[in-house]
């Protein structure tokens, strides 16, 4: 695709997130279209050499880009390698920490349950993000079973929840609450 017409997905991602984030034009700054150009490109990059879907994700503190990504699942056979996810352990690796509230996160598409915890995880506090949820149900990707089971609307014959072992259980978390060397997160 040329970038022309990628371009003219990025109008469409716009026109479709629901929000336009504010543009910021500082020296040596990008705004924030351009930063969600960076993760569109991960998602074209890795939906072309077949490693997943086709999303990407960049990452951002002071505006510079730490981290960028796109899905793997394919490439890794890992449920879990998400744009998001991917992008969210590079800039933790890169900034050596797991609190990323000094960042936002550009995401191609509206993050899934999976996604969104990850993002809240590490305190991740402002999302931009291209295609909705419906987008992506809209070429077969199934997040609306998962938001269904996290808003307690559908669990039966999909999943069994059972508690198990909670005495046993309860020993590391009192043992962790003790620990006078533990780093909170």
């Amino acid at each position: 695709m040329s970038r022309k017409k990628a371009q003219l997905s990025m109008a469409e991602i716009k026109r479709h997130s629901g929000t336009s984030p504010k543009k910021t034009r500082k020296r040596g700054i990008p705004t924030t279209r351009r930063l969600m150009e960076l993760a569109v490109a991960e998602a074209f990059t890795g939906m072309r050499v077949n490693h997943g879907g086709p999303f990407g994700a960049a990452i951002v503190r002071n505006g510079q880009v730490v981290a960028t990504a796109h899905n793997e699942v394919i490439k890794t056979n890992d449920p879990t390698a998400h744009a998001e996810i991917l992008a969210i352990r590079r800039a933790s690796a890169k900034l050596k920490t797991f609190d990323l509230s000094a960042c936002e996160i550009y995401a191609t598409c509206e993050p899934c349950p999976m996604c969104l915890a990850a993002i809240l995880w590490a305190r991740i506090p402002c999302v931009y993000y291209g295609c909705t949820r419906q987008d992506a149900e809209g070429i077969g990707f199934r997040d609306s079973l998962f938001y269904d089971i996290m808003g307690g609307m559908k669990t039966a014959g999909i999943l069994k929840i059972s508690r198990l072992g909670r005495r046993e259980c309860l020993k590391a978390l009192r043992e962790w609450i003790r620990k006078t060397d533990r780093t909170p997160y």
